[in-house]
């Protein structure tokens, strides 16, 4: 057993990207669901790498492909910070 400050040293905050790190995302990519973590969470997996996917992307997305229901790729870009973070789903392709 390690003692708390050879914990604390080893110790790597388990960072998640964020749907809105990628500069486009194909719209056929599975939807995964995160249960194991104090704050479940959905998100796709592109190159080995976990991207969240916020539920107000879902609900924009799905709005757009009401009208285009052909879309291939979008983008997402994200404004603010914490709480007052923003989601904006731009169409591509």
């Amino acid at each position: 057993m390690a003692t708390i400050s050879e914990e604390a040293k080893a110790y790597e905050s388990k960072q998640i990207n964020n749907i809105s790190d990628l500069d486009s995302v194909p719209t056929d990519l599975e939807v995964k669901e995160e249960n194991e973590v104090e704050f479940p969470y959905k998100y796709v997996e592109l190159n080995g790498e976990r991207y969240k996917v916020n539920l107000s992307v879902l609900a924009s997305l799905k709005a757009i492909l009401e009208d285009n229901p052909n879309l291939k790729k979008f983008k997402v870009k994200r404004t603010g910070e914490g709480m007052n973070t923003k989601y904006t789903v731009i169409p591509l392709s």
